[in-house]
């Protein structure tokens, strides 16, 4: 089965792309189109660049905290030597006003390695990624109440920062957002020791049974980051009684989307999941995903092509479904990705037309609907059909 919604279109969007694409796409290339006799200059950019991260919709301010969770019942299945799976998380949360401190997008290090691994010949200092503004306050006091619990899972090799434009969004509309990082699966993971683990798994032959391991793993990772905040004695976070455990759901990017269906599958806490861009390396079953609703959000593929993953599930989904296309979108829109190519002069596909703040926008839209129609039992319009307001987005079939 092709995985055509895992890679981005084109070897330039060098963010966006899974590391084995990155090192093969010269060599795929090569037979086709001769290689320059001199290679372009690499464009050197400024620490005086600076990204801001689009100001949450939201009523609610945004809070931060980091939490580090170890499953002392699970080893690490990608390197069992180092013991337990250890995980990094953002939570993220409704807050009050004018509390807490600047909470940074990255650490150095974690930067750094992404940097140098995403973009070949790296000259884009540290700082500009590390410096970018966010909205989300570092250890803000909380605000009363209780509220729905969305798990956020990032793509393959991908840092959990790359969804931080939806978490933080999330959190101002009233939701609480576990956003994770599956150790040795990105760029880089930074722990309170101050150790970053880069991504073993980047090397691994990607095989369909490698995939699936995957996404079966990140379920597991879901399931446990769910135990801690709501099942246990003494819960690994503070504010774990602000999660109303009765209103669970899960989205994620790529890799981090695709794994929603085995977790809808083997955790009944999950209600409701959605799939960016992900091809679904676990297909849902004939048997469906228990009537649970089902989000998904793609960008189109060339000559009107389908993933067929896609399509073989959307059959199969057996509760409420939609299937949007973005058009003028690319693999990476859903994320913050875009907001770094566009201020550092990146190449992007053929036929991109839509900005990185107007993918930031839609994303954020259509799938806080999908959580306040299924999470929070209110209305969404927009999730009926095509919106003059929103003319890149169409339904299907």
């Amino acid at each position: 089965m092709t995985c055509i919604r895992r890679t981005a279109t084109v070897a330039a969007l060098l963010f966006a792309l899974p590391l084995p694409v990155v090192v093969a796409a010269p060599a795929l290339a090569a037979p086709a189109v001769p290689a320059p006799a001199t290679a372009p200059a690499r464009p050197t950019v400024s620490a005086g660049v600076h990204i801001d991260l689009p100001r949450p919709t939201g009523p609610y301010a945004p809070g931060q905290e980091i939490l580090h969770l170890v499953d002392q019942d699970r080893p690490d299945p990608w390197v069992p030597a180092a013991g337990p799976r250890q995980l990094m998380v953002s939570m993220y949360y409704p807050a009050k006003e004018g509390t807490g401190g600047p909470a940074p997008y990255m650490t150095p290090e974690a930067a750094r390695l992404m940097l140098d691994v995403k973009v070949p010949g790296n000259t884009v200092p540290t700082e500009v990624v590390t410096g970018t503004r966010t909205w989300a306050k570092s250890h803000a006091r909380a605000q009363p109440g209780r509220f729905p619990l969305v798990v956020l899972s990032p793509g393959f090799t991908m840092p959990r920062t790359e969804l931080t434009s939806l978490a933080e969004d999330l959190a101002s509309r009233g939701y609480i957002v576990a956003l994770v990082d599956h150790t040795y699966e990105n760029t880089g993971t930074t722990f309170p020791d101050g150790q970053t683990l880069t991504c073993v798994m980047c090397d691994r032959p990607k095989t369909p049974e490698l995939w699936a391991a995957l996404n079966e793993s990140r379920a597991k990772d879901v399931s446990f980051v769910i135990d801690q905040l709501t099942t246990h004695r003494h819960p690994a976070w503070r504010y774990a009684r602000m999660i109303d455990r009765d209103r669970i759901g899960m989205a994620g990017h790529s890799v981090g989307g695709s794994a929603t269906v085995p977790a809808l599958l083997t955790d009944d806490r999950i209600r409701a999941g959605a799939n960016l861009d992900g091809t679904m390396d676990v297909p849902v079953p004939a048997t469906g995903l228990k009537g649970k609703p089902f989000l998904m959000i793609g960008h189109p593929l060339r000559d009107g092509q389908e993933d067929p993953s896609w399509t073989e599930s959307w059959a199969n989904l057996d509760g409420w479904k939609r299937w949007l296309t973005v058009a003028g979108s690319h693999h990476a829109t859903f994320t913050d990705i875009p907001l770094f190519i566009e201020k550092l002069g990146l190449p992007e596909p053929p036929g991109t037309t839509i900005g990185a703040e107007r993918g930031v926008q839609l994303t954020r839209e259509y799938v806080a609907a999908f959580f306040a129609l299924h999470l929070k039992g209110i209305d969404q319009p927009i999730l009926n059909g095509p919106t003059p307001k929103n003319p890149e987005i169409s339904f299907h079939p």
